[in-house]
């Protein structure tokens, strides 16, 4: 048996694995869905103060608090800064890195660096009258497009602080490279996409896979994730 950690992207909840979670406990897996400070059911403790570190505190918290070890961590879109910057403070806990089409900073990146697009919906925030709250991006944009999909996806996404992309990851500990990492990139949408990278930023080789689905593909293709998930223990 092995132990999942899954950590959502921005917007979301730990809800966004439901479809997912049952198919890997199926499989006789311990499987964890956190939901982050400020999202989901805890909405009204998200405010300005609440960020990248806030996060990290939360997964450690909980891998401590269960004393997990030899997890299989995987991070969801932004939640790539978040498995980086929980595998560096606690990587002898850490079996495998999975970056689900997500960020993967190196030290000192915010995920602004990692993915400067994301400065525009910060300047919109910032002509707001609440320039630290960024709302959720469409479910278009997020790869969810059958209505009843659309419908679930819409219940969970909530505003996201901006603190959140404009806080640097600490990635200093030279353990943090010796943890295998996969990579898993969602191309339905995006066919024209460059070629991966077969190595992180430090270097470390990493195995590379692909899903046929759009950005949330835990939403929309849960079987083909769980199947690809299960193929790294």
């Amino acid at each position: 048996m092995s132990t999942y950690v899954l950590v959502h992207g921005a917007w979301h909840s730990g809800q966004c694995w439901d479809r997912v979670v049952p198919l890997l406990a199926e499989a006789g897996h311990e499987v964890h869905a956190p939901t982050l400070t400020g999202h989901g059911d805890t909405v009204d403790l998200l405010g300005p103060d609440v960020g990248l570190g806030r996060y990290v505190d939360d997964v450690v918290r909980l891998l401590l608090g269960h004393d997990l070890t030899d997890v299989v961590l995987v991070g969801h879109s932004f939640a790539g800064m978040i498995i980086s910057a929980v595998a560096n403070e606690v990587p002898g806990r850490i079996g495998h890195l999975v970056y689900l089409d997500a960020m993967d900073p190196v030290d000192g990146q915010t995920a602004v660096d990692v993915a400067p697009p994301a400065q525009g919906m910060l300047d919109a925030a910032a002509a707001s009258g609440t320039p630290w709250r960024l709302p959720p991006m469409s479910p278009a944009f997020l790869g969810v497009t059958r209505p009843e999909d659309v419908a679930w996806l819409e219940t969970m996404l909530t505003d996201e602080s901006a603190r959140a992309f404009q806080e640097p990851v600490k990635l200093g500990n030279p353990a943090l490279g010796a943890i295998p990492a996969t990579y898993v990139r969602c191309v339905a949408d995006r066919p024209a996409r460059p070629p991966a990278s077969t190595v992180r930023p430090n270097g470390l080789p990493v195995r590379v896979r692909e899903l046929e689905s759009g950005h949330d593909s835990m939403i929309t293709a849960p079987r083909e994730l769980a199947e690809v998930l299960l193929e790294v223990v």
